[in-house]
């Protein structure tokens, strides 16, 4: 190869010129952010070898189930704010005031970030918990007006399915995993207020594609989880199962999409004759906004993400506790006792008091989503965490990402008080916990299925209350962490109910 001419180290010499003049002028620009915003560097975490060690330690957690507690514990030992490396330079903070800063007062200054976007786009897409600044605003402005009060407080759609879940549950105290169930049950009630028909899972002998449905949507998910942990490393994530149940069940969701692609078309002899009083659809009125079908797939796949998992997973923790808690059962008992049998309406559910302390006590030690990220979009700075004493500004870069674990915050004893670590409905009675207790998130980004989840939720636990008297645990291990992009029971939630 002949060697490079003079003029050729000259352009080579001019670029490294340039890098590092840019590198310099950028730099101290920082610097001089971080200046006038009296910003101080905050505890700085060891990596480990090559910035990576943190980052593979965390990795191996989530096999073991306990990445949770590992994370509390590294906010233990360097404290509520502190700077480390998980394969690239990250903050780390469960300070109420610096998440309610990423998420509301500070929201136009961070985004998702590209990392996190792009590990969830195969299965998401651009959909509404994908995606970003115009993208994201349009999805929302979408979804929003399908969530309204009276979509939401009409509970048949969740006694059609709750009365199936119950018929799967054992009248003669033999074990079941009621995980399972519930995860079948918001299947089947999230598909049928989505695509206007359920996929119908409780039924176990239903057709073998929704089956495999169910089964592609939680392999994908799995891989999503990994993806979003590896953030810029997510190249090295090479799993030919997960891209199949990935495609399979995006092209699952398609079938449904055209099929509301085509009732909202004029010419077609079905369309005109559209009863007035259907059941509501969730996807024919989106299809009214006359999207294209890959958005419309992206929408209902983060929509069923949300609808599905939220609600599972909080009745499946929620009952692995009430079967190892029969002081929490007895009072919920008494007051679901109260309706003598009636199935209780959107208004009665939100006026029970007990209930929605188990609820939110449940949400606070076992939150959905237990952990969360943010990218800065600009050079900017959270509240506090910097200096010796963690009450100075912390300097964040454009680009620089922001990770806060929901799960550790909700344990802070300075916000629920000594007995943090604890399932104690009762301290709802008084405590007003702020920032400090964000189970659907916060700010403009706050989840608008939440009222959705709660509803079903309640509305299902009322009912299965009603019918038995007692419930047991049939599993002496402590609760395990199944964390994938939600948090639910890695050892299911095995028990045993007596029926009234």
């Amino acid at each position: 190869m002949a060697p490079l001419g003079y003029n050729s180290y000259l352009v080579l010499f001019g670029v490294l010129v340039l890098f590092v003049a840019r590198f310099a002028i950028k730099k101290q620009a920082e610097w001089k952010f971080s200046r006038e915003n009296n910003c101080r560097k905050p505890q700085i975490a060891p990596a480990g070898i090559l910035n990576v060690g943190r980052l593979f330690a965390l990795l191996q957690s989530m096999k073991d189930c306990r990445s949770l507690e590992l994370i509390r514990t590294w906010h233990q030992q360097y404290g509520n704010t502190f700077q480390t490396s998980l394969g690239r330079a990250i903050v780390m903070t469960i300070e109420p005031k610096n998440v309610q800063a990423i998420l509301a007062t500070k929201f136009k200054d961070f985004d998702l970030g590209h990392y996190r976007n792009k590990a969830l786009r195969p299965l998401l897409g651009q959909g509404i918990f994908a995606s970003d600044g115009e993208v994201w605003e349009h999805s929302r402005a979408l979804v929003r007006p399908n969530f309204v009060r009276n979509q939401i407080s009409d509970i048949d759609i969740y006694e059609k399915h709750v009365s199936k879940l119950i018929e799967h549950i054992p009248q003669d105290g033999s074990t079941v995993d009621l995980q399972e169930l519930f995860f079948e049950m918001t299947m089947d009630s999230a598909t049928e207020f989505l695509f206007g028909e359920s996929v119908d899972s409780l039924n176990h002998d239903s057709t073998v594609v929704s089956s495999h449905f169910a089964q592609d949507f939680n392999k994908s998910q799995d891989g999503l989880a990994i993806r979003l942990r590896l953030g810029p490393l997510m190249f090295i994530h090479r799993d030919k199962p997960f891209s199949k149940a990935t495609i399979e069940a995006r092209h699952f969701v398609d079938r449904f999409v055209q099929k509301a692609i085509d009732y909202q078309d004029p010419y077609n002899a079905e369309a005109t004759t559209k009863d007035a009083d259907q059941p509501y659809v969730f996807l024919y009125e989106l299809s009214k906004q006359k999207l294209d079908k890959k958005m419309l797939t992206d929408q209902l796949l983060n929509i069923l993400l949300a609808g599905r998992d939220t609600t599972a997973s909080l009745l499946s923790i929620t009952f692995f506790i009430l079967a190892r808690r029969p002081d929490v059962w007895t009072k919920l008992r008494a007051e679901v006792l109260t309706l003598e049998g009636r199935k209780p309406s959107f208004e009665v559910l939100k006026s029970m008091t007990y209930l929605t302390w188990i609820l939110n006590e449940t949400l606070r030690l076992y939150p959905v989503v237990p952990l969360n990220t943010r990218m800065a979009n600009k050079d900017t700075y959270l509240p506090v965490g910097g200096g010796p004493d963690g009450k100075d500004p912390v300097f964040v870069p454009k680009g620089g990402e922001v990770f806060y674990s929901v799960y550790s915050m909700h344990r802070l004893a300075e916000v629920f008080g000594p007995d943090a670590t604890e399932y104690r409905p009762e301290r709802w009675e008084k405590l007003k916990p702020g920032w400090g207790y964000i189970p659907f998130n916060g700010g403009p980004r706050i989840c608008i299925g939440q009222q959705f989840a709660l509803t079903e939720a309640g509305y299902t636990i009322v009912r299965i209350v009603q019918r038995f008297k007692n419930v047991e645990s049939r599993d002496p291990q402590p609760f395990k962490e199944l964390l994938t992009l939600t948090m639910a029971s890695k050892n299911g939630t095995k028990v045993a109910l007596t029926p009234t």
